[in-house]
């Protein structure tokens, strides 16, 4: 089980990928502003983020600069901005998932970035 950040604006799309995750045996800690999402960030440890780009009037690149300096989590920005996210300047998300997510590739992608290096298979 993973400790995972969602962050995203609109409530039923931070609902939505909190169940999901859930289901997956993750525990969720729904985060609805930029604000908020950086208060757990300094309390609590967390294992992946999850993200929209698009947060209220703003875009996402000013909270993931901070999350990369709170956090060496892998971050995952599910959004319908993913274009306008894959372009922006450094730090970058881990991985960019264009909206709507298939639930199982999003669950299949947050497990392969948690699976430390030394799990990886050994090619031969």
């Amino acid at each position: 089980m993973a400790r995972i950040l969602c962050v995203d604006d609109e409530p039923d799309a931070l609902r939505l990928k909190c169940v999901i995750l859930n289901r997956a045996g993750h525990l969720t800690t729904p985060a609805p502003s930029t604000g908020e999402a950086l208060a757990y960030l300094r309390a609590t440890p967390f294992d992946a983020i999850v993200m929209d780009w698009q947060l209220g009037a703003e875009d996402g690149h000013p909270l993931l600069q901070q999350i990369k300096q709170l956090s060496n989590a892998p971050v995952i920005v599910v959004s319908g901005y993913v274009s306008r996210a894959y372009q922006s300047s450094e730090p970058t998300a881990d991985i960019y998932l264009e909206k709507p997510v298939d639930p199982s590739e999003l669950v299949t992608i947050l497990e392969t970035l948690l699976r430390p290096a030394s799990a990886a298979p050994i090619a031969s």
